[in-house]
């Protein structure tokens, strides 16, 4: 039998007035003006990022798409395979930018990449409380916030002054010091975030540390570090002052023919944040929509590099 504390039939007793939701009350209004301010606010926030992103369509829009004739010929496809126009001449295009944008950004991920997954897995499992593991972490942490401008200089003058050129070799070596602290530390959260009792379970299957490391522990966390990866590549491929130091610019291909053993990498080599770096301050229209367009190109790649990436890591180990 229920106590009388406890029967349902005293709640009548409360004062219902109480419990009545009442808009003249000085919580609500507070809670309600708090709620309409960060509203407000979030709103004028993201003013400027779509205005950056309105204005970039808007005027580097209207010089890659003519609406006109069949879809296929809306794309003016032109700009991603012609050179850099001359300064009064008309048409041309990035496309010795974009090739040599990637160029460098590949030359980047080939060294960043292998040391960075591997100081990931000392951090997290060979020497995860080790003192050389968290002097390891903490250079990283402050590498990650390095001004990028200083990479450049630092990669000036360990690869252009001993080789004496400006190259995409040089370009590299400069991105590649922005993106390993952001794979090294990306790909050490993922390995931390495999479940213990999968690596238990190799371990007592008779697996050996280095059999499950690569077995068991890389394959499951891959997703997240292919996801820091694509967020290295991404901050990269956005970089000027780096390329200003070490790769320069040039008006031509870097390469002979559309062939990998014609690439002529120890030469100055063109990239798309250069470029827009020096057509935007021109005076001839045409390469200032030039600049307009490669914005719009350089941004839908950091975009799409960043969505892949954030689909991947949906994808990674849970806790």
């Amino acid at each position: 039998m229920a106590s009388p504390d406890k029967d349902p039939s005293s709640l009548s007793e409360i004062e219902l007035t109480r419990l009545e939701h009442s808009l003249r009350k000085p919580r609500t209004l507070l809670s309600g003006f708090l709620t309409l301010v960060t509203t407000v606010l979030t709103f004028t926030a993201l003013v400027p990022l779509f205005s950056v992103v309105f204005m970039l369509f808007y005027r580097g829009g209207s010089t890659m798409f003519e609406f006109s004739g069949y879809p296929w010929e809306w794309v003016r496809w032109s700009l991603f395979y012609e050179l850099p126009p001359a300064a009064f001449d008309d048409g041309g295009g990035f496309g010795n930018a974009l090739v040599g944008t990637l160029i460098m950004v590949a030359i980047a991920a080939l060294i960043s990449v292998p040391f960075g997954i591997m100081a990931s897995i000392f951090l997290a499992e060979l020497g995860a409380q080790s003192k050389t593991a968290s002097v390891v972490r903490f250079c990283a942490k402050v590498l990650s916030g390095f001004p990028s401008i200083l990479a450049g200089v630092f990669a000036y003058g360990a690869v252009v002054l001993v080789t004496g050129k400006f190259s995409a070799y040089a370009g590299g070596v400069a991105l590649s010091i922005l993106m390993l602290p952001v794979v090294m530390l990306t790909s050490e959260e993922a390995i931390r975030m495999v479940p213990s009792r999968m690596k238990e379970a190799s371990i007592g299957m008779g697996a050996t540390q280095t059999q499950t490391m690569w077995y068991v522990t890389l394959p499951t966390a891959l997703p997240g570090i292919i996801t820091g990866v694509m967020l290295a590549v991404a901050r990269a491929a956005g970089e000027t002052a780096p390329l200003l130091f070490t790769a320069l610019f040039s008006n031509y291909w870097s390469m002979s023919t559309w062939s990998p053993t014609s690439l002529e990498l120890n030469e100055p080599t063109a990239s798309m944040a250069v470029l827009i770096y020096n057509f935007s301050s021109s005076f001839v229209d045409n390469q200032k929509e030039m600049a307009w367009s490669a914005s719009l190109v350089l941004v839908l790649v950091v975009l799409m590099t960043n969505l892949i990436g954030k689909s991947l890591s949906s994808s990674g180990p849970k806790r």
